[in-house]
């Protein structure tokens, strides 16, 4: 592979359950795909940096925050491809070999995956097929479904924006028209919906899209939705 991967995952306090994430990215590592996989810290305490040392990883520092955490661990990603995912996300078995292909053929474009909950609640069903019917319709996926980008084309719309919330949207937005499905799904963690109920937090998901499109700053929705 002529063009190395960096895999960037942003880190706070997920020391506990990063295991099955980092896990999966072995294969990737093994065949020589994976040059090298960027943990954006954002100041944990929770001993991310055994982890790190553990498995390989480099372990670098971000203000908190996804979107500055995301846009520092690219700025040092040393990969000419950049795959951005979160750390209670699984990529696919056989992932590698999709995501060498969509390396080797479609450069000019940026790749996301469907999205599975680790649930098997009928209501876990609904919430992923809405988003990736919203990924292929409307060409919003969110973070939670990775994003495969080479490092021109990153560099070329801007990036990741140093923002509190909304830094998924605003990169899919820049790359509208630019983006493709690579077909497998990954497993994300259903926890967060869980605790909070699908229906309450994807009405909050809405409605924080919705206050984005109409001009709100990303710190004034990020408030509404800590609220």
């Amino acid at each position: 592979m002529s063009a190395p991967l960096s895999i960037v995952i942003p880190t706070l306090n997920v020391g506990a359950g990063i295991g099955s994430a980092l896990a999966a990215l072995v294969p990737g590592v093994a065949d020589g795909l994976v040059r090298e996989v960027v943990l954006a810290d954002g100041g944990s305490e929770d001993g991310i940096a055994v982890v790190a040392e553990e498995t390989g990883a480099r372990l670098i520092e971000a203000p908190r925050g996804r979107g500055s955490q995301l846009a520092i661990g690219a700025d040092t990603a040393r990969g000419d491809w950049l795959l951005f995912i979160h750390a209670d996300t699984v990529l696919p078995d056989g992932w590698a070999g999709t995501v060498a292909a969509h390396m080797e053929r479609h450069a000019d474009r940026a790749g996301y995956f469907r999205l599975r909950f680790d649930s098997e609640r009928r209501y876990a069903r609904w919430t992923e097929g809405w988003a990736n019917i919203r990924s292929r319709l409307f060409g919003l996926p969110y973070g939670d479904q990775g994003l495969l980008i080479s490092r021109r084309l990153y560099d070329e719309v801007g990036g990741y924006r140093p923002m509190p919330l909304m830094e998924d949207v605003a990169l899919a937005r820049a790359l509208r028209g630019r983006l493709r499905c690579l077909g497998k799904a990954v497993t994300t963690s259903a926890e967060r919906y869980e605790r909070t109920g699908y229906w309450r937090r994807g009405w909050r998901n809405w409605g924080c899209l919705g206050l984005y499109f109409l001009g709100v700053s990303p710190d004034r929705i990020a408030e509404t939705y800590r609220k």
